[in-house]
């Protein structure tokens, strides 16, 4: 079994598809017309294991505050590792991302928090041990 595919709720799925291809490097692997709304997902790499993340739009009554309860207590909705947490913290800065937390030592990981332009955090992760 395992993890191949995980929703990741935005306020606006242009502007996702348009960060996570364009500022993170995933790719598209679905963007499909449904109404108002796309049926849009994205990977990074092209692997049998890559994990597909759909970009899904905040349409249930639900998903808003949730989201926004997390992102207002700075809680990210998921995590990103990396093998040189510096170099693409550098890299994502260069490219005008904006960091609620820069990279930092939390003993066997050093994590940093970004903020998607989507209504979310993400937190990059990269192991130390």
């Amino acid at each position: 079994m395992k993890l191949q595919t995980i929703s990741i709720f935005v306020d606006d799925q242009q502007r996702a598809v348009d960060f996570y291809t364009g500022v993170l490097g995933f790719q598209v692997t679905a963007d499909v017309p449904l109404g108002e709304h796309r049926w849009l997902t994205v990977r990074l790499g092209d692997g049998p294991d890559a994990t597909e993340v759909s970009l899904e739009p905040k349409g249930h009554p639900a998903v808003a505050p949730f989201t926004d309860a997390l992102a207002a207590d700075g809680i990210p909705w998921c995590v990103l590792g990396v093998d040189d947490i510096e170099a693409e913290h550098a890299r994502l800065t260069g490219r005008g991302v904006t960091f609620t937390q820069p990279p930092t030592d939390v003993g066997p990981v050093i994590v940093a928090v970004l903020d998607d332009t989507c209504g979310n955090l993400l937190q990059l992760a990269q192991l130390t041990g």
